[in-house]
């Protein structure tokens, strides 16, 4: 039997439609299939927020494919289940700790933006950054109102594990690891300013507080990844924390990613498991902003890329266009030129 579907994956209402919204007259919500029963009755509650959530998870599908468009785990998603992401998600690994930290990022900034532009009933732009700040510009316009945003992130994405109680494991990883995602909006925030005056002279600048390009977002959190921490559950005093399994690794702070199981090393996989690896026999030419496989700890070399069978080395000659010309009007004319290039293949 394979793995029971995570309840709590908000992922799961990823190209679904409107049919998240409240419906006109006495028909029943009906809610994406994944989402918890404590989601369920926040879906029910603010459904008009859910449109948000919908765009959240694209987001996160999006984001985490160009994140990890080099690595050995691609963020590849199923055909079917609500898992998108396959077994990954089921297991404490730190991909599945960057799954959360960036879907509860998305949730926030998804619900934020949808504030900003009106079409929220309950929210709107953050009245509460008024006045002069200490630099001499006026605070105005339409600031992001992340407090709401995150709110929300907190009471829907957290749900599910507050639900399981925070004396487990795997609920105080993916708490943890969801307000990592947060505070990497927080930390980032940003400032964007008009000049009002005569020709541009700037004599009254007013300011307003912007949240980050959700690329941003997830650069932050890749490199958070990279550096994340294997913790084990431990007891201290009359509580239950996340402590690192090895005691001579400072303790996480709280915009680190943190996990409870090393991810598996095996480059097998289904259409429906979630790919922890490109195909066993995909075939990669370095370029130039790609690291050179004789590093083997680089992120994006070849050793990681293959998924530990190995690669070949080997060098072809390629024909490329070069030379090229404008003759009016209007053609380009190019000349063939033969290039030798190194080409890294992964074994079977």
């Amino acid at each position: 039997m394979g793995n029971p579907p995570y309840r709590g994956n908000q992922l799961a209402v990823a190209g679904q439609d409107a049919t998240l919204a409240p419906r006109v007259g006495s028909r029943p919500l009906r809610p994406a299939p994944g989402l918890s029963v404590g989601q369920v009755g926040v879906c029910r509650a603010r459904g008009e927020v859910m449109e948000s959530v919908r765009r959240a998870a694209e987001m996160v599908i999006e984001e985490c494919q160009h994140q990890f468009r080099n690595r050995r785990w691609n963020c590849s998603t199923t055909a079917r289940g609500v898992n998108v992401f396959g077994r990954v998600m089921t297991q404490g690994t730190r991909e599945a700790a960057f799954v959360h930290a960036l879907s509860s990022a998305a949730v926030a900034v998804a619900v934020t933006r949808g504030c900003s532009r009106g079409e929220l009933e309950r929210c709107g732009c953050d009245r509460k950054v008024r006045g002069v700040s200490p630099e001499g510009f006026q605070w105005s316009g339409c600031s992001d109102n992340l407090s709401y945003g995150v709110a929300f992130s907190q009471t829907f994405v957290d749900e599910p594990e507050r639900a399981k109680g925070l004396s487990l494991g795997r609920p105080l990883m993916n708490i943890h690891n969801n307000e990592a995602g947060r505070k990497a909006i927080l930390h980032n925030m940003q400032v964007e300013c008009k000049c009002h005056g005569v020709s541009g002279s700037c004599e009254l600048r007013t300011c307003w507080k912007v949240m980050p390009p959700f690329r941003r977002v997830g650069a932050v959190l890749k490199e958070r990844f990279d550096g994340a921490t294997e913790v084990r559950l431990s007891r201290v005093g009359s509580r239950t924390a996340l402590l690192p399994r090895d005691p001579l690794v400072k303790p996480p702070a709280a915009r680190d990613l943190v996990y409870l199981a090393a991810s598996r090393t095996s480059a097998a996989s289904t259409p429906t498991t979630g790919s922890l690896a490109p195909p066993a026999v995909a075939a990669t030419v370095l370029k130039a902003a790609l690291t050179p496989c004789t590093s083997r700890l680089a992120p994006d070399g070849c050793e990681l890329v293959c998924c530990g069978p190995g690669f070949r080395a080997g060098r072809a000659e390629v024909v490329q266009r070069c030379s090229c010309k404008f003759s009016w009007c209007c053609s380009v004319r190019c000349q063939q030129c033969k290039n030798t290039v190194l080409i890294h293949t992964c074994k079977e």
